[in-house]
């Protein structure tokens, strides 16, 4: 099949019309401009299968062109022409997405199967890429992407409760996302259009925690040297995000339970009694029945807080989302920076999937990100990942390397899903019990690679 029609863009008016004269004995459609403004002016009205892009134009180079193209056309196939390439001009563009390079002086021999190879391959990955974008798409709520049917449950959760003004408790481990989860209360609900305020109790010392949250008047303490208003107040009319709401002193949780009571409250160093309409979320790593129990968390402000608990699971209990997880991350880290990495090895899976990420998904985010940094190849491999994940310097990707996401994640999957059976002694409700999966959704995994119990 043809491309729709190719867009020369050259200085060199000789060159464009030799080019042309060559499509067209090819009954090929195209179209020349002079200039890289000129080039995008013509985009913008119509649609052209490839752009065929001198690298040194007058006024826009053609890498500029490139970022553009690449950013508002991401459907339009970019070879370059050149005289001047160099290793390091190639590598550049290569990593700003050109698709193929051809030198000049162009030769008609070349050029044609150079355009349809091109235009093939081309079409086929941003296939591959649509379908890898709605294999997020189908797992995605918000920013936070899970397949497992715990993390389902939850978003239906946030859905069923995000409309309502109820308070929240999100509860778990850090780096579950909790965060993300406050973030989609919010946007979900009837005050998307108010502000979001979060009040970090982790993060801040103790004695700017009550000035922080409710606000102070001038001369309140050395250095309040003027009326300040607390996130509470700011926060009038939406969300405020209260993290980590277990650090709060026993002074301050009799301050929080007020204003959850009545929404009122005063600024420190103030008398007025002041107002506010705040939906509150809060969000803790500990276990607060414990905390009360110990006397180190108020009950009366528990109840308050805990009209809807949400509770994230860590991620060594979801380990089905860790495949989808990693090609998400791989995926966003790459265009940062401007790397091609679009597999995994099936040991490099293997690996992040049996380790227990005491650090939760941002600990695979900051793993992945410096193996991609590390990575020189186009898979992502075990050398690449940090020693404490448990590889060992005789392991090797020479057999397992350079599958795709989805081939990887299947391979694995199959290994991984008749080890825990074999793990479990053939019992299928120990197997998922092992995985962290429900009971349902292990035994359709086991259907899928036609697993069974070894008589």
């Amino acid at each position: 099949m043809k491309p729709s029609k190719i867009l020369i863009v050259d200085d060199n008016h000789d060159t464009r019309s030799q080019i042309t004269r060559w499509l067209l004995e090819e009954n090929y459609e195209s179209d020349e401009a002079e200039s890289g403004e000129q080039a995008l002016k013509k985009m913008c009205k119509q649609t052209y299968g490839i752009v065929l892009l001198d690298l040194k134009m007058p006024g826009m180079c053609g890498f500029e062109v490139l970022t553009q193209i690449r950013k508002n056309f991401p459907d339009t196939c970019v070879i370059i022409l050149t005289a001047y390439g160099d290793s390091q001009k190639i590598k550049r563009a290569r990593q700003q997405g050109a698709f193929d390079f051809m030198d000049k002086p162009i030769k008609f021999v070349s050029l044609l199967p150079r355009i349809e190879i091109a235009h093939e391959q081309f079409n086929l990955s941003r296939e591959k890429q649509y379908q890898f974008e709605e294999q997020f798409e189908k797992y995605k709520f918000d920013n936070i992407i899970a397949k497992s049917e715990k993390m389902q449950e939850i978003f239906e959760q946030v859905k069923n409760v995000a409309a309502e003004d109820t308070t929240v408790l999100v509860t778990g481990e850090n780096g579950t996302g909790k965060e993300l989860i406050a973030s989609a209360l919010h946007h979900h609900s009837q005050r998307v259009n108010k502000p979001l305020i979060v009040a970090d109790c982790g993060a801040m010392a103790e004695n700017l925690i009550e000035s922080e949250l409710f606000g102070h008047e001038k001369g309140a303490f050395t250095g309040a040297v003027k009326r300040t208003k607390g996130k509470i107040e700011r926060a009038h009319g939406g969300t405020l995000f209260i993290d980590e709401v277990g650090e709060m002193s026993q002074k301050l949780q009799v301050k929080l339970l007020r204003f959850l009571q009545n929404r009122t409250f005063e600024r420190v160093g103030g008398e007025e009694v002041l107002q506010a309409d705040v939906r509150i979320i809060a969000a803790t790593n500990k276990d607060l029945e414990k905390a009360k129990e110990e006397r180190q968390f108020r009950d009366d402000l528990f109840f308050r807080l805990n009209v809807f608990p949400i509770h994230l699971p860590p991620l060594r209990e979801r380990r089905e989302d860790i495949p989808l997880l990693t090609e998400y991350i791989i995926s966003n880290v790459s265009k940062k920076l401007n790397k091609k990495i679009k597999k995994i090895s099936t040991s490099t899976l293997e690996i992040l999937m049996t380790y227990d990420f005491p650090g939760n998904v941002r600990e695979l985010e900051n793993i992945v990100e410096r193996a991609l940094i590390l990575e020189k190849g186009d898979s992502l491999s075990v050398k690449s990942l940090p020693a404490n994940l448990g590889q060992t310097k005789n392991q090797s990707d020479e057999n397992l390397s350079d599958f795709a996401f989805k081939d990887a994640k299947n391979k694995f999957e199959k290994n991984y899903v008749q080890e825990v059976f074999q793990k479990a002694n053939g019992n299928i409700s120990q197997a998922a019990k092992m995985a962290g999966m429900d009971r349902t959704n292990f035994r359709q995994k086991m259907d899928k690679y036609g697993i069974r119990k070894q008589k």
